[in-house]
C-alpha cells in the first residue's frame, strides 16, 4: 500500500536572490546606503541653520573677517552680546511683540471659526449647504495678491488699516477657506453611528461638538494649528502692506535692516535666528498631534 508524500513546502527565495535588476536595485535602496543618503541630506540642509546660529553667537568685527566655521577653530568667539543688544532694542522687542499679537490671534480665530464651520458642513443639514462649500473651496484658488488693493481700501474706511487688527483680519479671512475645507473633509469620517449614540442619549449639537467631534478631530486640528501659525509667524508680505511703523512684525524689522547689511549682519544674524526659533518649538511641541493628524488623514 502506498502513500502519497506530501510535497515539501517551497521556500521563498532571499531578498534579491533570482529577482530582476530593478528589484535588486530597490532592496539595495530600501538598506543602509538610503539611510546614508538621506543622512548627508539632512544635513546638508540643516547647514545654513548651523551657519545662521555661529554668525548670531560671534561679533561684529569677527563676522565681517571671517567665515562662521570659525566658531569651531576659534571658540573664544562664541558670545551672547548680539543678543543682549537685540533684546534691547526697543524697535526689535516691540517687532517681537507684534509677531505674536499677530500670529497668536490668527491662529486660534482660524482654528475655531473652522472647527465650526467644518462641523457644520459635514454634520447639519441647511439649504444651500453643498453650494456655499463648493463656493469656500473656490476660494482655495484666489490668491492673496488680488486682493491687496480692494482690501487696503476697504480697511481704509472703516479705519482698521495699518494696525494689528487689520493685520490679524486679513490672515484670517485668507486662512478660513483651506481650515475648512481640511476640517469638513476629516470631520466627514467620523463615524454616523456613534453621533447618532450621542443624540440618543440627548446631547444637543453643542455638547456634540465639543464632547464628541473636537476629541477626535483632535489631531487634524493641531495640524491645521501648526500651519496657520508658521504662515502668518513667517509672513512678510501682508505686513509690509497692512501694518505701520508701530505694529510691524520682526519679518518686516528684518528687511528694514537689510538696506544696511554690511553694517547691520550680527543684528539681522541674530534676529533671523530668534525668530526662526519660535517655529521651530511649536513645531516639535505639537510635532505627535501633528504626524496623528498626517496619518489619519492618509488612512481616511
Amino acid at each position: 500500500m502506498t502513500t502519497l508524500q506530501e510535497a515539501p513546502p517551497t521556500v521563498p527565495a532571499p531578498p534579491g536572490r533570482g529577482a530582476g535588476p530593478a528589484a535588486r536595485a530597490a532592496a539595495r535602496l530600501a538598506g543602509g546606503a538610503s539611510r546614508i543618503v538621506l543622512l548627508v541630506v539632512g544635513l546638508f540642509w540643516l547647514l545654513p541653520t548651523v551657519g545662521l546660529l555661529a554668525s548670531s553667537l560671534r561679533g561684529p568685527v569677527d563676522i565681517q573677517q571671517s567665515g562662521w566655521w570659525r566658531v569651531f577653530t576659534e571658540p573664544a568667539q562664541l558670545t551672547l552680546h548680539n543678543y543682549a543688544a537685540l533684546l534691547s532694542n526697543d524697535t526689535v522687542t516691540g517687532s517681537l511683540v507684534n509677531t505674536v499679537l499677530i500670529t497668536v490671534p490668527a491662529t486660534v480665530l482660524v482654528v475655531l471659526v473652522a472647527s465650526l464651520a467644518g462641523y457644520a458642513f459635514a454634520w447639519t443639514e441647511f439649504p444651500g449647504r453643498d453650494w456655499l462649500f463648493l463656493a469656500v473651496v473656490g476660494l482655495l484658488v484666489v490668491p492673496v495678491q488680488v486682493a491687496l488693493i480692494p482690501v487696503s481700501k476697504l480697511f481704509g474706511a472703516i479705519g482698521v488699516f495699518g494696525s494689528i487688527t487689520g493685520v490679524v483680519l486679513f490672515h484670517v479671512a485668507f486662512g478660513l477657506p483651506f481650515a475648512v475645507f481640511l476640517l469638513r473633509n476629516f470631520f466627514a469620517e467620523i463615524p454616523r453611528e456613534l453621533l447618532e449614540a450621542a443624540r440618543l442619549d440627548g446631547a444637543g449639537e453643542l455638547r456634540l461638538f465639543l464632547t464628541v467631534v473636537l476629541p477626535l478631530g483632535g489631531p487634524a486640528i493641531a495640524s491645521l494649528a501648526i500651519f496657520q501659525f508658521l504662515w502668518v509667524w513667517n509672513d512678510m508680505l501682508v505686513a509690509l502692506i497692512f501694518a505701520d511703523a508701530g505694529s510691524a512684525p520682526i519679518t518686516v524689522a528684518l528687511q528694514q535692516q537689510v538696506r544696511q547689511f554690511g553694517n547691520n549682519i550680527d543684528v539681522l544674524s541674530s534676529g533671523a535666528f530668534l525668530s526662526m526659533v519660535v517655529p521651530l518649538v511649536v513645531f516639535f511641541a505639537f510635532q505627535r498631534q501633528f504626524v496623528s493628524g498626517v496619518m489619519a488623514g492618509a488612512v481616511k
